[in-house]
């Protein structure tokens, strides 16, 4: 591990921190696609099974929406954090990922119904739907499966998860279907802030430890 991950008020930050160096190091290490979704769920477990590190900032979504808030980038853009929120009656339309992608549950509930192209290219329903709780984490790649519809599985509150994708994911070229049409659609999901987290601001924890 890259640092102790016990929460610190000072530098609540850290688990985060901790998490964006261990997978920086393991995609260093190998760009095997296994490997990476198998020792990237075992860290992003250790991240999920304490909340207290998330700023409320990127917490957050109104009722009916959902947000999702860029909380690092890698710099050559090997992989990206996400904070995904999810207001009471949030739903995304039928999407894919075109990239690896682990998910995992910080607070509240989600629900999940399967999608997968048929021997036509068509998208349609696999009849296979779950429910994640807190800790609980899925893969997502176009190797693993890909398609999904996601909701907040809770009527009232946030659920909030942290996705963690192979790519810059708010800048990729992904694909919708079209609930009405039946069409498949572009679409490239940005982010719905252009404020990110300080990862490297431990100045608090610094400065107590000088005393």
């Amino acid at each position: 591990m890259a640092e102790t991950r016990a929460h610190d008020p000072l530098d609540p930050l850290r688990p985060l921190r901790g998490f964006v160096v261990d997978m920086t190091r393991l995609l260093e290490r190998t760009a095997d696609e296994p490997t990476i979704l198998r020792e990237g769920r075992a860290l992003l477990g250790t991240l999920i099974a304490d909340d207290r590190w998330l700023p409320e900032a990127v917490a957050q979504a109104p009722a009916g929406a959902y947000r999702q808030y860029l909380l690092h980038c890698d710099p050559l853009e090997r992989f990206s954090v996400v904070s995904f929120c999810w207001g009471p009656g949030a739903c995304t339309p039928v999407h894919d990922h075109t990239v690896w992608g682990l998910v995992g549950v910080l607070r509240g509930a989600e629900r999940c119904r399967e999608y997968a192209p048929d021997a036509r290219s068509r998208i349609v329903d696999r009849g296979r739907e779950h429910l994640m709780t807190p800790g609980a984490i899925e893969a997502v790649s176009p190797t693993v499966g890909d398609w999904h519809v996601v909701s907040n599985a809770w009527s009232e509150g946030t659920s909030v998860s942290i996705h963690v994708y192979g790519a810059n994911i708010g800048a990729v070229r992904r694909h919708a279907l079209d609930a009405a049409s039946g069409e498949v659609r572009d679409f490239v999901s940005g982010y719905s802030s252009p404020e990110v987290p300080n990862l490297w601001d431990r100045a608090a924890a610094v400065r107590a430890a000088a005393r």
